[in-house]
């Protein structure tokens, strides 16, 4: 693992007294709806039925692969709740997903020195998203960034997924950190309700997948414009009422 110089950085105030960090992968680490995109335009190619654009697919990210061929399928006009058409779009996305799922994908700015900077802190760190499981780890290899990580969890690799606190809570756990020491940053209103329900502290980042909305309109505990600015007290962070 290449050490860039941060190890005097200092953490934001926010973190003081945290333990375990839990981070979001789409949109939050990643933009990876380039790739997503197309994997969503080839299904619907493959089931004859017109192709959204890029920026639309943008809207329906943040609550797993199957959410997201449902959304897929709606936009098309097909009935989502047909379980047959459903099954066969699902897996037509997963194996179009699959064949290329970093080609387009790029990391957002500040991620590794982030992560660096976190893990040189002694912060424990890990993975949560509604991402199936099959892709996390291929993801994290190709953008060096699995070293950080104690552990990871997808949407299918519990029974509930975020807006669920049980990933969260599951964490905690498995690392045996109280919740009332662990931090959920995300970009999304499921990774705030989460967060909150887990009784962890929320930050949010503006820059990511939220159907739309001001992530600030989901009221978490802090709001920054890049993740650089949790090595340091942040000024220009906004502090959102609980």
């Amino acid at each position: 693992m290449k050490v860039h110089s941060i190890r005097h950085s200092t953490l934001h105030s926010v973190l003081q007294d945290k333990r375990l960090i839990a981070f979001d992968l789409d949109g939050t680490l990643i933009d990876s709806v380039p790739d997503l995109a197309i994997a969503v335009m080839r299904t619907l190619r493959d089931l004859g039925l017109r192709e959204p654009s890029e920026d639309e697919v943008r809207n329906w990210v943040g609550n797993g692969a199957s959410v997201l061929v449902q959304r897929a399928l709606a936009w098309a006009g097909e009935e989502a709740t047909e379980s047959a058409l459903q099954e066969r779009a699902y897996e037509a996305f997963i194996k179009h997903y699959g064949a290329a799922p970093n080609a387009l994908t790029t990391l957002y700015p500040g991620v590794i020195q982030t992560l660096q900077a976190l893990h040189q802190h002694g912060m424990t760190l890990v993975l949560i998203t509604n991402k199936p499981e099959r892709f996390i780890e291929p993801l994290l290899n190709h953008f060096k960034l699995i070293d950080y990580f104690t552990l990871w969890i997808g949407g299918d690799s519990l029974a509930e997924k975020k807006p669920h606190p049980l990933p969260l809570l599951s964490a905690a756990d498995k690392c045996q950190i109280s919740p009332s020491e662990c931090v959920m940053v995300g970009d999304s209103r499921h990774d705030v309700a989460a967060g909150k329900a887990a009784g962890f502290t929320t930050i949010a980042l503006p820059y990511g997948y939220n159907h739309g909305e001001p992530i600030e309109h989901s009221h978490p505990d802090l709001v920054v414009s890049s993740l650089t600015e949790l090595l340091m007290t942040a000024p220009h962070a906004t502090r959102t009422a609980s």
